[in-house]
């Protein structure tokens, strides 16, 4: 769901791997079903210093390698681990079937996975109910990777969401494949044609985007955007929580977020939650808009919180509230780790933005902290790690658990303070969801 970071922003490899939260699936690889509420370290996953990046999904979990190997664990029922069959997977376990084929990126739906390699192939694995396998004639689900033919074009950039997936190629164009944003736009924009991507199960070409190149994709459960070289920003989908800036319900073709709402900045850099989007301009600026009834967005908003767009129709306004306005945060200007706690699977997160180096003394993380007690989010304290002990490199979060690698060792939480004590007691939430509560992100 997030950013991919280019190669020369990456973070270098970390030396520790550690997991906590809900468990459900054993998606956290620590070879149980059990919920985990301190963090754990996995220190049998694999050699220090070899995990590249981390993402998740509903209920599974997948590691790229520095050497591009991709490890995967959790659920599994619609072999969305690739790994040749259904049954669910208690350890980060080796994709076989990709060896020799170097991974550069991973992106996890729901219940399925999205897989971008070295040269530029994408591959899919796992559910195929709404054509998010990209494969329009294919079974309903795939236990091994397969390819997904994007026009011949070579892929820098993978998205996925809820029941939907993105790729932006080298060329700059953007695709789209996957049905779960069209039952949405159907319902709130009542008379109108969707546009074919809205509705193919095969990649499409995403219309309204011809006068820009995009360098990278992102979606949400319900949205899309994708980021251009320009330092433009444009979203389409659903904008239930005012994710996408927009006083329309739902936007069927991309819209530019004009520039004004950055304060006539660039756009650097992007992350996007499930119902929520982070943002960093090239000064450094932090700008966060979305849902915000667990205080993912990291600050206070001047609206009601029963606010929510009308329905009538996409083009009708509708009042706008601050949750959907870019906002930026001053104390994570100039941050250098924003949004590396990759947002996944669930309605709301947390991100963690490392503060401007001092002239002395360690760095003090900056943290948006939210989590959403219906969806297993165990990633809304980001306090395990003391600022003066830990500088988190490539964290993660998703609905069941999180995952998060230190450049150095935790310290353990002080369970006395009672400030620790009311949001542990928060942390381990049910991890499954219905489709009816699904329906809710």
């Amino acid at each position: 769901m997030e950013r991919e970071p280019s190669a020369s922003e990456a973070a270098p490899p970390a030396t520790a791997l550690f997991a906590w939260g809900a468990n459900s699936y054993g998606q956290l690889g620590l070879g149980h079903k059990e919920d985990v509420l301190l963090p754990q370290q996995l220190s049998e996953f694999c050699k220090p210093g070899c995990v590249k990046r981390i993402t998740g999904g509903g209920g599974h979990s997948a590691i790229v390698t520095d050497q591009g190997s991709l490890f995967v664990c959790g659920l599994n029922k619609d072999g969305q681990l690739g790994l040749g069959h259904t049954e669910e997977v208690l350890y980060f376990t080796l994709c076989k079937s990709l060896l020799g084929c170097p991974i550069q990126q991973v992106a996890c739906g729901w219940d399925f996975t999205i897989i971008l390699t070295k040269n530029g192939q994408v591959l899919s694995c796992g559910s195929n109910s709404f054509g998010q396998l990209g494969v329009p004639h294919g079974p309903r689900r795939c236990v091994v990777p397969q390819a997904i033919e994007v026009q011949r074009e070579k892929v820098v950039s993978i998205a996925a969401g809820l029941r939907h997936a993105l790729a932006a190629t080298a060329s700059g164009l953007v695709f789209q494949w996957g049905t779960g944003l069209a039952s949405s736009g159907r319902r709130l924009c009542p008379g109108q044609t969707l546009p074919l991507f809205l509705t193919a199960k095969e990649p499409s070409k995403v219309t309204g985007l011809e006068n820009s190149q995009a360098v990278c994709v992102l979606a949400g459960s319900g949205h899309s955007a994708s980021l251009t070289d320009a330092g433009e920003l444009y979203v389409w989908g659903s904008n239930k929580h005012g994710q996408l800036a927009s006083r329309a319900a739902f936007l069927p073709l991309p819209q530019k977020i004009e520039a004004h709402r950055f304060q006539n900045e660039k756009v650097a850099a992007v992350w996007s939650g499930w119902t929520h989007l982070v943002a960093q301009t090239e000064t450094g600026k932090v700008f966060t808009w979305g849902r915000a009834d667990y205080g993912q967005l990291g600050r206070t908003l001047e609206s009601p919180e029963g606010w929510k767009p009308k329905k009538q129709a996409s083009s009708l306004p509708c009042s706008r509230p601050a949750r959907s306005v870019p906002s930026s945060l001053p104390c994570l200007t100039g941050a250098t780790e924003v949004g590396r706690v990759t947002l996944g699977a669930g309605t709301s997160t947390a991100c963690v933005g490392m503060a401007p180096k001092p002239t002395s003394g360690p760095r003090s993380p900056c943290r948006l902290c939210g989590h959403h007690r219906d969806s297993g989010w165990a990633v809304g304290l980001a306090t395990p790690w003391p600022s003066a002990s830990c500088h988190p490199s490539l964290p993660w979060a998703s609905a069941p658990g999180s995952l998060i690698l230190p450049q150095r060792p935790p310290r353990k939480p002080d369970l006395k303070k009672p400030w620790m004590k009311r949001e542990t007691q928060k942390l381990l939430p049910k991890a499954n969801l219905t489709d009816s509560e699904m329906g809710g992100l």
